[in-house]
Formats: C-alpha cells, structure tokens, sequence
C-alpha cells in the first residue's frame, strides 16, 4: 500500500513535539480509497488472496455435489455445514478485506456460522456411528470421561458419567445453546453499534462489548466441552473414517479465527502494530487479520476436501455385529458395580 499522506496534526510526547497523520485515528478507509492507493504489491496481494478466496468457494460449491450423489441423506446436512467452516470465513475475509469498514459485521457472520458448525460437529460424529440410538446401543455399557478440555482437562477427579439418553441431550444442549446465543448476541451487538453503545475498542466499564464478549466466550468454552467428551468417546471406534485429522482441522479454524485473529486485534489497539496510512493501528490490525486468515482458511479447505472425499459405508449397527476388536475400541470406562 502506498502512503503519500502530508501529517497535519501535532502531539506532544515526552516533552517533544511529533506529527501524527490524521488518518491514523480516523475511522477504516472506504473501498475506494483503497483501490485507489494500491501500488504494484499491493495489487498482486491482493488479487492472490481474491483468488484463493474464490477457489476457496469453488472448492467447497464441488464438495456439496459430490456429498449429494455419494452420501447419505442423514449424513448430507451436517458434513455440508462443516466442510463450508473454512470456505466461508475465507469469504467473509475477503469482503472485509477489500470494505474495511464491515469487517466487524463480517467476523461476527463468520462467528455465527461457526458457533452453528461446532454443534454440526458433535451431530456428525453421532451420525458417523448410526446416529442417537445405535450410539446408545454401542455406548450403553460404557461412560463418558468428562475430565477434558476446554473446561476441565485439569480435574481428573471427576466422576464418570453413564451414557444415557439424558447425559446424550445434555452434550446437544451444550452446543446448541451456543449457536443459539451466538446469533442473538450478534443481532444485539449490531443493534446496539447502529445507536453507538457498541464499540469492540471501548474496555470501559459501562461499554457494551466489555459485558457482551467475555459472556460469549465462556458460552463457547461450554460448547466445546461435550465436543471434546464426545470426541475422546469415539476417537478410536471412528479412527477408521478419519476423524482424529478431522477434528484436528475443526479446532484450527476455531484457533485460526478466534484466537489468532483477537491476540492481532489486541496487539492493534494497544499500538504495537503501527498506523499505516490509510489504515490506523486498529485497522490494519484488522486488515492482517483478514489477510492471514484468507491464506490459513484456503489450505484448511483443501486438506478438508481430501478428508472427507471418501466412500461412505455405515458402520455396524448392532452390537451382535461388532467383534471382539470393535467393542475393545471405544474409549471409555466400564460401569463399576
């Protein structure tokens, strides 16, 4: 990008006088504005990171026709909703990315459609087993090792909890209420921007985003928790159908476009990523963000593509039908008498 800006405003700092460039404390550049300052390598930046963004969507558009012709119908909804994770958030990125100024409405879209993806998740490695009933049928002898994480990997004193319907409900319950939750506080954050009450930048005490985001992310450290029971439940009855690298790709999207993209964010409002005319600190922090994100979310969907491009031959039912090797793989602990 270049910055050809004339600073005309002045600060003082420790006593000395400093230009600071105006437009570092405006609001994101429009579109336009940075169309019109791109120089060569921010065109090929730019233009590289579109076209990942686009055979990113191609990609995932290839994925659904193959799911409708070669998977069953139980099973077509939710692997279409997981495999369109990384596919998606490359296309919010790149929207933010070229319209500055809806990056905060395309992050939270992403972030409701990845809240939905989690209990997607949990519903696929279900139905990877027969769906609710042939799990309790396979599990019913067994219980379920909640002592992992997110919540509680570091309290290995908790009790076993048999699996039955009740405890089967509750781990839905878990994660439904996040994708739940997570679109309506959206609708709200939204709500409140439009009337200036929301302002992902304000951390004093009577700003909205300093109550609404730490009771989102505790609503997401409770949906990942019946992921992660359920998933240290079956990794080994599923490890034939890939579900370890799986898994392992639904928890890099989540690192990806949480964590990554927040520990960026903070670092830009507390200035350490400098102010780059057009963009301010915050701003750009934004910008990289998306940039990064559009590149990391362009690999994920191409090795999710190899996972889940395969035939797919339900596994026994019937506990009769299992043998002796089977029911020694579930991971978890028989009932004590």
């Amino acid at each position: 990008m270049s910055v050809g800006s004339s600073p005309t405003s002045v600060d003082m700092n420790n006593g000395s006088n400093r230009t600071v460039d105006p437009s570092c404390r405006d609001n994101p550049p429009v579109a336009m504005d940075i169309i019109l300052k791109l120089d060569m390598f921010g065109i090929v930046l730019y233009s590289t990171l579109s076209v990942m963004a686009v055979i990113s969507v191609l990609v995932f558009i290839e994925e659904c026709s193959y799911i409708y012709r070669k998977v069953p119908s139980n099973k077509k909804s939710v692997i279409i909703w997981v495999n369109g994770a990384a596919p998606m958030i490359s296309a919010m990125s790149c929207l933010g990315m070229w319209v500055p100024r809806a990056t905060m409405f395309t992050d939270m879209f992403s972030a409701c459609y990845f809240a939905i993806v989690v209990f997607k998740f949990l519903i696929m490695m279900l139905e990877e087993v027969g769906g609710d009933e042939a799990f309790l049928r396979r599990a019913g002898s067994h219980k379920l090792k909640i002592s992992t994480g997110p919540c509680c990997c570091c309290c290995p004193c908790l009790p076993h909890v048999a699996i039955t319907r009740r405890s089967l409900f509750l781990l839905k319950l878990g994660c439904f209420q996040f994708a739940l939750l997570k679109t309506l506080f959206t609708i709200v954050s939204i709500v409140l921007w439009t009337n200036g009450n929301f302002d992902l930048s304000d951390l004093e005490i009577t700003g909205a985003a300093i109550w609404i985001n730490p009771f989102v992310g505790i609503l997401t450290i409770t949906a990942l928790w019946p992921v992660a029971i359920t998933f240290m439940h079956l990794r080994t009855t599923l490890r034939t159908l890939r579900i370890i690298p799986k898994y392992a790709m639904y928890q890099l999207v989540l690192i990806l476009s949480q964590l990554q993209s927040a520990i960026i964010n903070i670092l830009a409002m507390n200035g350490i990523i400098a102010c780059v005319p057009p963009f301010s600190s915050p701003a750009r922090g934004y910008m990289m963000s998306q940039q990064l994100l559009i590149l990391e979310m362009f690999i994920i969907t191409l090795v999710t593509r190899l996972l889940y491009r395969r035939q797919y031959d339900p596994l026994p039912l019937d506990e009769d039908q299992m043998d002796d090797d089977e029911n020694t793989k579930m991971v978890s602990m028989q009932k004590s008498p």
